[in-house]
């Protein structure tokens, strides 16, 4: 599985959200700026996560995107599959896709990829925005420590 770059953007947009929560809504510009995005691409990124029920907007001068969920009860793998559709590394281990395959039966590495599937699938649902969060929130600390170390 290579994540493009919806999946990585979009994560990043999400990470962010949770990390500013706490500021109510947060404008697109202001996320398209902490997270070095074009807001053109982020505003389709945030439509496909508004219409998977991950971020609400809210109208007005204040407005902006906020999280529908909590950041501890929203999974890697929920934003991803929002975002990239599937989360499969071949054409035969994703729900609809293994009909694709004429040889899914008979393959002999199609137990390998099932199982490297299994675990990535596993990592990503287990994985929380909020564990995310809370190792940006420490890499930020960092950089400004050592920001002001020089």
């Amino acid at each position: 599985m290579k994540l493009s770059t919806k999946g990585r953007y979009g994560l990043r947009a999400v990470v962010e959200l949770a990390a500013r929560q706490d500021e109510g809504p947060v404008s697109l510009s202001s996320i398209a700026a902490e997270q070095n995005v074009s807001e053109a691409y982020l505003e389709q990124l945030m439509r496909s996560l508004k219409n998977a029920g991950i971020v609400g907007t809210a109208r007005g001068k204040t407005g902006g995107y906020l999280l529908k969920k909590k950041p501890e009860e929203l999974s890697v793998g929920e934003v991803l599959r929002a975002l990239e559709g599937s989360t499969a590394i071949a054409d035969c281990v994703g729900t609809a896709e293994a009909s694709v395959c004429e040889n899914a039966c008979t393959c002999s590495a199609r137990p390998l990829f099932l199982t490297l599937q299994n675990r990535i699938d596993a990592v990503l649902d287990a994985t929380t925005i909020r564990d995310l969060t809370e190792d940006y929130m420490e890499q930020k600390r960092r950089i400004e420590h050592a920001k002001s170390l020089s």
